[in-house]
């Protein structure tokens, strides 16, 4: 008879860990795929830019419909401020778009950046809780992902666009804040 294996009890601390890993990487994921949609109402998805987007896009869906089930499953309230951040990060999607190839890569590049540290900084204390061992394979393959994108903007000379300093900094830090808030409400 095989051995049902037990999920360890979370304690209070935990359980608020895990509603604030779903819901910020939720709205995150749901972000993400709004910044590749608002891209791609720029640029032709049948180009070979467009097709790189397109793919990131597709890999961001996965995400986002992997964080779909864990907001059900784990009983996570949504951020709050959900619509917000979907309109924000169509209107950046598109606004980078707008200033050119380099600009929309240079978005990709500083989100993925933010992202791919959050996403190692939730590994660690999930691994060192020794909790949910699902959601750490999780986190830990999407951050791989994330970085694959954050690597594709950097090849196509993200780092070249004018005003590029201005531009990261920028998108860095409403991502920081989106966590933030995320986090919370």
């Amino acid at each position: 008879m095989p051995i049902k294996k037990r999920n360890k009890k979370l304690n209070n601390q935990d359980k608020k860990l895990i509603e604030e890993i779903v819901r910020v990487d939720h709205a995150g994921e749901h972000g993400a795929t709004q910044i590749y949609r608002g891209q791609l109402a720029i640029f032709n998805k049948n180009t070979d830019f467009g097709k790189e987007i397109l793919e990131m896009a597709e890999q961001e869906e996965i995400h986002k419909t992997k964080f779909d089930e864990l907001i059900v499953s784990e009983n996570v309230k949504p951020t709050i401020m959900f619509p917000l951040w979907n309109l924000a990060g169509y209107a950046l999607g598109v606004g980078t778009a707008l200033l050119g190839k380099k600009a929309a890569m240079a978005c990709t590049v500083a989100v993925e950046e933010v992202i791919g540290q959050h996403y190692e900084e939730q590994a660690e204390e999930l691994k060192k809780r020794k909790i949910k061992p699902e959601l750490l394979r999780t986190v830990k393959k999407f951050r791989e992902d994330e970085l694959e994108h954050h690597d594709t903007g950097v090849e196509h000379q993200a780092e070249m666009t004018t005003g590029y300093v201005l531009l990261s900094k920028t998108i860095k830090q409403l991502c920081y804040t989106a966590i933030k808030i995320s986090k919370k409400y």
